[in-house]
């Protein structure tokens, strides 16, 4: 397989991110509680939003709006599934509120996320 996906700026995917997906369980006491689960563990770029991006996270009011760029696979082809999920990245939470797929061509997928407190 000499097919070379890198055609995209996929050179500035460089920092590992994992998603997780909440996972509700009961706890010792059969009280609801909330355990995250890693989904996948990707390459990823982390911009601070501009452009239409930021008009997006205005819209939706965050603070600090950060654009997470991963490359589109099957396990992300519901942009739903993929908004109820958060990003992992180096101790921090990121919680995402939107998720385009680039030109629908199924190669980028852009998250438009926030730096959240880490709720458990």
């Amino acid at each position: 397989g000499g097919h070379d996906l890198m055609t995209l700026s996929a050179g500035t995917l460089r920092k590992r991110i994992t998603l997780q997906q909440q996972s509700p369980s009961l706890d010792t006491y059969g009280q609801q509680t909330v355990t995250w689960t890693d989904v996948a563990t990707v390459w990823a770029s982390l911009e601070p939003s501009v452009g239409r991006e930021l008009m997006a996270a205005q819209a939706v009011s965050l603070d600090q709006p950060t654009t997470i760029s991963i490359r589109w696979q099957p396990a992300f082809a519901s942009p739903k599934a993929v908004a109820a999920m958060r990003v992992a990245y180096s101790g921090r939470i990121f919680n995402i509120h939107s998720v385009e797929n680039e030109l629908e061509r199924n190669t980028l997928l852009t998250l438009l996320a926030s730096e959240g407190l880490n709720d458990g």
